[in-house]
């Protein structure tokens, strides 16, 4: 477990040295000394970004001082982990859907349903978006931008190819002809071994008619027949030259700089809509984006919209209404809009997404233009996932994947331990 060192300290130091300057001569609004934590992933780019908004924030709201943290891949569930053994969560922290439920669930959050509307001023995101951070009937997060599943592609690269960009309609066998003739042109090879991803797992299940996890009790929501097919198609794909090498893939931790096309190991890279500004900063050639394949031409496309990311209040906070002010600064104050743009998803203020839709550049504007593009292609959101989603991710899909890339298992044996620990994960 690494903890991205540029990054936290990029946090942690700048935090210290230009972030704890307090009232000067106003009457302060809370507390005097009111000192917030503030903690989140993410590349250099995001943490830059966050620490100019604290910065602002502070320069507006006298006598609070936000101390931030910026940590990378398994290292901030770690810290989260021991944050929360030791009841000292961090005021205010970050969340993603796949995670909201579980920590909610666990106690580490704080029900903000008293901030709204007093505090938190959201009514104008829409009900059913705040549906998305709202589990068993109590709102414990606001989304701080809307994104989906994508799949990046290096353009020069298809272009020296003579290949055509992928498209919308691009179905899974297509899809690994396309990886295997890219890997033999580019010198990388095609794309990543994305069997390891539980969300495109979970595109490719929603694709045929199923889930990752049970819609209506605690469970899955494939069979271990699902699981063989995807292993066995991942599997075919590697041997055959699509994919990255097992020992690059499992260097991957969910973050931008560990992904095979971060590291330039890949032409393809399948994340989230909102990081493809975090890739194109650390990538010289311009990429492109455009949707996961399908099973087939026409066919559901797996894709539903999704808060980006979020921001949660520290169950042990002693600052809970401090730590929602910041958040509603956060997602409403248009100066703090222009400073984070698109990084963490397209705004979920109207008022905010209109403000900033000038200033974007290409990258930015492209990511607006792939979640508008979606608009007829999502199906429904799937309810919150179960406690143990985090764990079943990161301790039981990801392991196995590794043992399956490596051929340390099969296909079938794989999707076997797969179904059977991964029920004994998941909790009510």
């Amino acid at each position: 477990m690494q903890v991205n060192r540029r990054s936290f300290l990029m946090g942690s130091a700048g935090a210290a040295a230009g972030l704890a300057f307090g009232a000067v001569s106003a009457i302060p609004a809370f507390a005097e000394d009111t000192q917030l934590r503030a903690m989140w992933w993410g590349s250099n780019d995001r943490a830059k970004r966050t620490l100019d908004v604290a910065k602002l924030y502070q320069s507006k709201t006298p006598g609070v001082t936000i101390v931030g943290e910026s940590l990378s891949g398994d290292g901030y569930w770690t810290k989260l982990a021991t944050q929360m053994a030791g009841r000292s969560i961090a005021d205010v922290f970050q969340l993603e859907p796949g995670t909201i439920s579980d920590y909610s669930k666990r106690g580490a959050c704080m029900p903000l349903d008293e901030f709204v509307p007093s505090t938190l001023n959201v009514q104008s995101f829409g009900a059913d978006v705040l549906k998305l951070t709202t589990i068993d009937g109590k709102l414990y997060g606001i989304g701080l931008g809307l994104n989906s599943f994508s799949m990046f592609f290096d353009t020069v690269e298809f272009e020296k190819a003579g290949i055509p960009v992928p498209t919308p309609d691009l179905t899974w066998d297509e899809y690994a002809k396309l990886a295997v003739e890219l890997s033999k042109s580019s010198g990388k090879a095609g794309g990543p071994y994305a069997a390891r991803y539980a969300y495109v797992f979970d595109a490719w299940l929603r694709q045929r008619g199923k889930s990752l996890f049970a819609k209506e009790t605690v469970g899955l929501g494939f069979t271990a027949d699902d699981a063989t097919e995807w292993f066995d198609y991942w599997e075919k794909l590697r041997k055959a030259g699509g994919t990255v090498a097992a020992d690059v893939q499992t260097l991957d931790q969910n973050t931008i700089d560990t992904n095979a096309l971060g590291l330039g190991k890949s032409v393809i890279g399948m994340a989230y809509s909102n990081q493809m500004i975090g890739y194109q900063l650390i990538i010289k050639n311009k990429i492109g984006i455009t949707m996961l394949p399908r099973e087939k031409k026409g066919g559901p496309s797996g894709h539903y919209y999704r808060p980006a990311l979020i921001w949660s209040v520290g169950a042990t906070t002693k600052n809970g209404e401090a730590a929602a002010k910041f958040i509603d600064f956060f997602v409403n104050d248009i100066e703090a809009g222009k400073i984070l743009g698109v990084e963490r998803g397209v705004p979920m203020s109207p008022a905010v997404r209109e403000a900033i839709l000038p200033q974007l550049n290409p990258t930015e504007q492209e990511t607006v233009k792939y979640v508008n593009m979606l608009k007829d292609q999502v199906g429904e959101y799937p309810p919150p996932v179960p406690m143990g989603a985090t764990q079943f991710d990161q301790r039981v899909l990801r392991p196995i994947c590794d043992e399956l890339a490596f051929e340390r298992t099969s296909p079938a044996d794989a999707a076997t331990r797969l179904v059977e620990e991964g029920k004994a994960t998941l909790k009510g």
